[in-house]
């Protein structure tokens, strides 16, 4: 008999819901803005909402649905059912566990959003059929779940993980949570558009000015697209965005030494463009190099659908 599941990706700006099967396969799904200047009481309300519209558009007897699983930026206490800080949703100490549970009736669980959306690649996508894997996500930040032998790795206060506060350039630009030369403000989205805005400001002929001129704005696309037209600054931004990943990333499997390290965001829809030289400077700059077997490095399948999946699938971590 089937079983079904019922996942919530809760982001910054939107929210996300759907319903799963235990094959991980998305049966139905529908997403919300959060707005969040509404504050938290009306969200986890609209939240509970949102899942209700979801089970009746399935058309799944609610007797059937196993669970509801959360996942939310920020430090979620498991053991107390409590979000303890998000600064991207300004919640802190909220029970979102129980009140997530007496508004839908259901079981739930909650975990951090990288978390939920890593054990989601690592059920059902790239990471698939590995013991260990660590995944980051370049976006606005560096987001990043750790799985080691099979199960999320937490540290002792719910807060392990933060790859993307790590440090790789001493005294380097200021990140958002108040260190200098974090990975995340070099190799996130937003460095690497930081990095394309720099270049233009000393090469006011680049190409990457009439591509800018063209789509009305910078993107962390903008220096690819230059540097496929051989244009000099835009290969220079690449190459430097790349080496700051490569040195990130070195560090991941220096440390952990999982058996993939998947990698998913906008950016990484440059494909080989931005994996083989990323994967050559790995190579040469990991410990391990002269081992047998080292990490791979892949790009993630599961796009925006691993928060939902992993989210939904958190009832299985015991």
């Amino acid at each position: 008999m089937a079983k079904y599941y019922i996942g919530a990706d809760i982001g910054g700006t939107n929210i996300s819901v759907g319903l799963t099967d235990d094959k991980y396969k998305i049966l139905h799904k529908l997403a919300i803005k959060t707005e969040k200047e509404s504050g938290y009481g009306i969200i986890v309300k609209n939240i509970a909402a949102a899942v209700g519209e979801l089970i009746a558009v399935s058309k799944i007897p609610f007797k059937k649905i196993e669970w509801l699983g959360a996942g939310c930026p920020g430090i979620c206490n498991k053991d107390k059912g409590e979000l303890e800080w998000s600064n991207n949703l300004n919640w802190r100490n909220v029970p979102l566990l129980n009140d997530l549970e007496a508004l839908t009736g259901l079981p739930s669980h909650i975990d951090n959003d990288a978390n939920a959306a890593a054990y989601g690649e690592f059920l059902a996508g790239a990471a698939k059929g590995t013991k260990s894997a660590v995944i980051i996500t370049l976006g606005t930040g560096v987001g990043s779940g750790i799985i080691l032998n099979k199960k999320i790795y937490y540290g002792a206060n719910f807060a392990g993980g933060e790859i993307g506060h790590t440090v790789i350039e001493v005294d380097g630009y200021e990140c958002t949570c108040g260190r200098k030369g974090c990975f995340e403000a070099y190799s996130s989205a937003t460095g690497l558009v930081r990095m394309t805005k720099e270049a233009l400001e000393k090469d006011k002929g680049s190409k990457m000015r009439e591509i800018v001129d063209a789509n009305g704005k910078i993107s962390a696309r903008t220096a690819f697209a230059a540097a496929k037209l051989k244009d000099k600054s835009g290969k220079e931004v690449v190459q430097k965005y790349i080496k700051y990943l490569a040195a990130g990333i070195t560090n991941v499997v220096n440390t952990f030494q999982p058996d993939i390290v998947c990698l998913g965001g906008g950016v990484c829809g440059e494909g080989d463009n931005l994996l083989i030289p990323l994967k050559k400077l790995v190579k040469a700059e990991v410990f391990s190099k002269n081992s047998e077997k080292n990490a791979e490095i892949a790009i993630c399948k599961l796009g925006n659908d691993a928060g939902i999946i992993g989210a939904a699938m958190l009832g299985k971590l015991g």
